[in-house]
């Protein structure tokens, strides 16, 4: 009976060792789904946009062809009443040009249906390929979660049976969260700089033939587009190498990276003016409440610029005795509060991150007068108030 109740945990560890290279190899073979999925959709989707060019070049000549016939048809009727006054020979070269016009319409009519089936097979095939996209990488990422719960929490399973509840709770929250934050930057990338430059590969292929068919002019422009889209993926990538963690807070603390990154949303964004002014001491307060803090003021520049629509942010940080406090102010279009959004994650995740430092956030708004966002965290730090220093004021409202 004693043997009974203790573990094999070697064997324990082996069961586990099958478990995990089982996982992964469906993991793996998922992911190679997904993959021959992906490359199968951008296959398709170039052969989409260049069916739908020959389409609307089928249509084009199909509508100059149908009003040829129809002039045909009807100097054909003309001679047909004026039989006496035409010869055998102008007859029939009208007769036979009008039926030459029909019977090339019909062809080129034909040849426009089969592109339009041809069209929306390719649409239907796309849409049945992103879901099964889709649907590979949320099982990636589910299996993702559990490979890292068994080869974490699990090997070595017999030296803590007790108490395994807890830890895989615990463990399970933090793979979930590290999961969601890498899917975040998935989406971004992929929404972002990775469909930019794919756009940029199909209108590489289209480059030769504009050159060839509509001349030199036409393919510099399409040159100039390339540039743009470059660009614009590039300056997407730097945001979010810079978004996931700013070299600057840890090296020089938060006022300078909130100088730097502030007049970095001012350089990148056109038409927008951004200022920013610190009041107190500069001085370095505890990681965990500058990276807090940094995100904080991040999260409400990028909802005046994307929602609000803003082309003036001001943002002033104070820092005194007992408090630190922040406000992030636009002349957006602002919003009513009253109403309560759908789906707004970004604000709920603010009022989290303000809660885990036991602070407050108020967001005062009205429609058509911006928006200001007062953030206040309790600080435990000695310091000396300066007198007559010109602080934030709460109750002050979005008057632009």
């Amino acid at each position: 009976m004693s043997a009974d109740k203790h573990f094999d945990t070697k064997q324990l560890d082996q069961i586990v060792e099958k478990m995990i290279n089982t996982v992964q190899h469906s993991k793996n073979e998922i992911f190679q789904i997904g993959e021959q999925s992906r490359q199968e959709h951008e296959r398709l989707l170039r052969e989409l946009i260049e069916i739908k060019r020959l389409t609307k070049q089928t249509i084009d000549e199909a509508d100059e062809l149908e009003v040829k016939a129809r002039l045909s048809r009807r100097h054909l009727s003309e001679v047909s009443q004026n039989f006496s006054s035409h010869s055998e020979e102008q007859i029939r070269e009208a007769y036979e040009k009008a039926h030459a016009l029909h019977m090339e319409l019909a062809m080129v009519r034909e040849r426009e249906k089969q592109l339009r089936l041809r069209r929306d097979e390719l649409e239907r095939r796309l849409a049945g390929l992103k879901e099964i996209i889709e649907r590979a990488e949320h099982l990636v990422g589910q299996i993702t979660v559990v490979l890292h719960y068994l080869d974490s929490d699990f090997r070595q399973v017999g030296e803590f049976i007790e108490g395994a509840k807890q830890k895989q709770e615990f463990g399970l929250k933090i793979i979930e969260a590290q999961e969601e934050e890498r899917k975040r930057l998935s989406r971004e990338i992929h929404d972002g700089p990775a469909q930019t430059l794919a756009h940029v590969m199909i209108r590489s292929d289209l480059l030769e033939k504009v050159l060839k068919d509509r001349g030199i002019d036409a393919a510099i422009a399409e040159i100039r587009d390339f540039k743009k889209m470059v660009r614009s993926a590039l300056s997407e990538v730097r945001r979010i190498i810079y978004d996931l963690r700013p070299m600057a807070l840890d090296d020089l603390g938060l006022v300078p990276t909130l100088k730097k990154y502030l007049q970095t949303i001012e350089d990148y964004s056109k038409g927008v003016t951004v200022s920013f002014v610190h009041v107190g001491e500069e001085m370095r307060l505890p990681s965990r409440m500058e990276a807090a803090v940094f995100r904080l003021v991040q999260e409400s520049v990028q909802n005046a610029l994307k929602h609000a629509e803003a082309t003036h942010i001001e943002v002033k940080m104070e820092i005194n005795s007992d408090q630190l406090l922040v406000m992030v102010k636009d002349n957006g279009k602002g919003f009513d509060t009253t109403v309560k959004k759908e789906n707004a994650f970004g604000l709920i995740g603010m009022k989290e991150r303000v809660e885990l430092l036991e602070g407050t956030l108020t967001i005062r708004s009205k429609v058509g007068f911006g928006t200001a966002v007062f953030i206040r965290i309790p600080l435990n730090i000695p310091m000396q108030d300066e007198k007559g220093r010109r602080g934030i004021n709460e109750n002050s409202h979005c008057n632009h």
